[in-house]
């Protein structure tokens, strides 16, 4: 472990000593990408929250931007890139990439989701569709503070549930939760730096075939 482990060149360094877990694609696949900006007091990484739309499993939520594998997409990062420059008109073609997550499978949804890491110089001009309500940078250091984090009990697709949450925005704001959650959980894992909170919770299974 170096004496800077949220810097560039630690995250750079255990990505690319990374080998993914890629899960078999039994049910929907979905890729985001995790977008990390220089910055003078360190890393900060770009959060989108989505515009409210019924309908929407993540409606209002806060996440990374990406979406569903189209028909085509043979890799996930194709599907990343093409979600950013729909979201945010960003190529991130233009940016470093850094790697790879490990997938998730969904625990309320049944959807396979990957994730591609990418790195700014600082932080690019972004110009939000109409998926988009917010977009904003955090430092990744700030993710870190334990008052930020909780278990909260609210109604998810009609049932109540108990989550895992970190609260970035204050008051009255939408939480961080669910699969954004977990993936950064595993995001600073390979740093082996300890994330919020973890929920025993088991992942969705797949659709039933019939």
């Amino acid at each position: 472990m170096t004496d800077a482990p949220l810097s560039l060149p630690r995250i750079r360094q255990s990505l690319a000593a990374h080998r993914p877990i890629m899960l078999p694609a039994d049910r929907p696949h979905a890729a985001v990408a995790l977008l990390l900006a220089e910055a003078p007091a360190g890393p900060e990484v770009l959060f989108i929250q989505r515009a409210t739309h019924a309908g929407d499993a993540w409606s209002g939520d806060i996440g990374f931007p990406g979406g569903r594998v189209a028909d085509g997409e043979t890799d996930p990062r194709q599907t990343a890139e093409r979600e950013t420059r729909e979201e945010l008109d960003l190529d991130l073609a233009g940016y470093e990439y850094l790697g790879r997550l490990d997938d998730l499978y969904g625990v309320s949804l049944p959807i396979h989701v990957s994730c591609l890491v990418y790195a700014a110089p600082q932080r690019p001009a972004l110009a939000p569709n109409f998926e988009v309500a917010k977009v904003f940078w955090f430092p990744l250091q700030e993710l870190l503070d334990p008052n930020r984090q909780r278990l909260e009990s609210f109604p998810y697709r009609g049932r109540p549930t108990t989550q895992p949450v970190a609260d970035l925005l204050g008051p009255g704001e939408p939480r961080l939760w669910g699969i954004t959650y977990r993936l950064l959980h595993n995001f600073f894992g390979l740093l082996e730096i300890p994330f919020g909170l973890t929920t025993t919770e088991p992942s969705c299974p797949p659709p039933d075939p019939r």
